[in-house]
């Protein structure tokens, strides 16, 4: 069963009609084009084109479709050209007549368009609760682990601060990641059934009526963007970009902590792979992989928006190639948060490493020019002081806390003794507006 043809003198080409189905890939829109087909004969109802009996058992008959589909009695498969000609025929097949009626006053232009809504907003929504299972596995592991690390800038040992604060680093950037998903659902949360093909329907549908059963705040404001709209789409995979974005940089620093030029932490063997020819490698592949898919999502974000960037208005069947994109970049993200939640479960934190390496790198020497403008020094001429400072202790291979009180007032009359407590690794997370760290 076709939903078209009447026009037609000639049998679809077998090519064409292959080339043309999206069926393989919307099947997985079914639920939502089911629960939209439910709205709309409801509404339908309403303004009398189904009786009480016909709406009756159309609502029984989908109603059924969806036990059948979960009770695998029924194959979501076939000759079809898409998931909309799927439900439809199943109507016609059950209820003859009466299920043709199901497509009064809507389009599949308004109806794809409607549960690409419906499926993303569900699927936001699932990612969003996988983010906040990543966020709790964070906070759980930086509570456990709250111990002195060198932080980083140009990947040069910068200042000290804790694994913690490291790791709420990441928190906070997932916050936001949540955040844009968030936004995403409310600028999608408008309802386009009844936008038709572009230019609305004479019956005197209520669009209203479909948005409080569908669960939207309102209908579309205009009947055209209702279905040439993809910028919801867009929206989300932009925001599931720059999601795998914080997610990949996440990998890369645990890649290079995990190193053995660092230590500072063990990824365990459940999340790491091997060497087919050299047994002595542990590989963080868990990581590797995430970082890679992170150039496959933003690939699916690519490709949706040349898709779009020339199409006039409205509906172009060049939008059917928004589905696969967002379809993967859903699986790829909420593949990858899961992965990365049980490599963060199951960090190992060496304590000892990352204090070893505090000594390299002279990390406490930003606190020396602050311990001299203290002192009532400028804080160029501090830190012109401390570099000094630290050339000197190059040379000797040696830390600035060890150097003696008179080696370093060779270099500043204002150094004495209370310079060791105010440098001390500690002390420095403890002072100010540092101890948020802890």
């Amino acid at each position: 069963m076709k939903l078209w043809g009447g026009r037609f003198n000639k049998d679809q080409n077998e090519l064409m009609k292959e080339f043309n189905s999206s069926f393989g890939f919307d099947k997985r829109l079914i639920f939502e084009d089911i629960k939209g087909s439910i709205a709309h004969a409801r509404m339908l109802k309403k303004i009398g084109v189904f009786s009480d009996d016909e709406f009756g058992l159309i609502d029984e008959s989908l109603n059924e479709l969806i036990k059948q589909i979960r009770s695998c009695q029924i194959e979501v498969d076939g000759d079809f050209e898409d998931v909309h000609t799927f439900v439809e025929n199943f109507l016609v097949q059950k209820l003859g007549d009466l299920g043709k009626k199901i497509h009064t006053a809507r389009s599949r232009n308004d109806q794809v368009a409607l549960d690409m809504r419906l499926y993303l907003k569900n699927a936001c929504n699932n990612v969003i609760d996988y983010i906040e299972a990543l966020r709790v596995a964070l906070s759980k592991k930086g509570a456990e682990n709250p111990y002195l690390m060198p932080g980083f800038t140009h990947l040069q040992p910068a200042q000290i601060i804790t694994f913690k604060y490291y790791l709420s680093a990441y928190n906070s950037m997932l916050q936001r990641d949540k955040k844009r998903l968030i936004n995403a659902i409310d600028n999608m949360d408008k309802n386009p059934l009844g936008s038709c093909a572009l230019a609305g329907t004479t019956h005197d549908i209520d669009m209203e009526y479909t948005s409080d059963i569908l669960g939207f705040i309102k209908p579309v404001d205009n009947f055209i963007d209702g279905v040439s709209d993809r910028d919801f789409v867009i929206e989300v995979l932009a925001a599931l970009s720059i999601l795998m974005m914080h997610l990949s940089r996440l990998c890369e620093d645990l890649i290079i902590y995990s190193s053995n030029q660092f230590r500072f932490i063990t990824i365990n063997d459940q999340y790491s792979t091997g060497s087919s020819i050299m047994p002595q490698k542990k590989n963080p592949d868990s990581l590797e992989l995430i970082r890679g898919k992170t150039g496959r999502v933003y690939g699916d974000l690519v490709a949706l928006l040349t898709t779009m960037k020339a199409l006039p208005l409205a509906y172009n069947k060049d939008m059917q190639e928004d589905k696969e994109p967002v379809f993967d970049a859903i699986d790829t993200v909420i593949a990858c948060i899961r992965v990365m939640k049980g490599v963060i479960e199951t960090l190992k934190v060496n304590k000892d490493e990352m204090l070893i390496s505090l000594n390299k790198g002279f990390i406490n020497a930003t606190e020396v020019a602050d311990y001299l403008v203290k002192k009532g020094v400028a804080f160029r001429s501090a830190h012109e002081i401390v570099g000094r400072i630290v050339l000197f202790c190059e040379e000797k291979n040696r830390n600035i806390h060890e150097l003696s009180i008179e080696e370093l007032k060779k270099f500043s009359e204002l150094f004495d003794n209370d310079i060791y407590p105010y440098i001390d690794y500690f002390n420095i997370v403890n002072k100010g507006i540092k101890k948020a760290m802890l």
